[in-house]
């Protein structure tokens, strides 16, 4: 049982070491056009307390929306914010808009 275990943990580890060394990640954002792209804005992965099996929706969409854009042919990039105002004041920064505006505008 180790044996095949320790094949698995090796197989893994080649992954990685090919993904690290020929960039695979930041290739699959710098080879789509700028044009076409779509930014992910990552949370804290446990903003609730201690990871749970309730994590785990939560856990699969961080991971699935990224990866079903990227293979739609965009631009994914991913910015980790950890707060509501990490939020506003990258997206404010990004989209040239200030919030009050917005809230004024839908009359919020």
């Amino acid at each position: 049982m180790d044996d095949k275990l320790d094949q698995v943990v090796d197989r893994e580890l080649k992954i990685v070491d090919f993904w690290e060394k020929n960039k695979i990640f930041e290739r699959s954002i710098t080879s789509r056009p700028r044009d076409k792209h779509y930014v992910f804005y990552d949370g804290p992965p446990f903003a609730t307390g201690l990871p749970h099996s309730g994590h785990l929706l939560g856990s699969t969409l961080k991971d699935v929306i990224p990866r079903y854009f990227t293979m739609k042919g965009y631009r994914v990039e991913r910015i980790w914010v950890g707060t509501v105002t990490d939020y506003r004041l990258k997206i404010s920064s990004r989209r040239n808009f200030r919030f009050k505006e917005v809230r004024r505008g839908l009359r919020v």
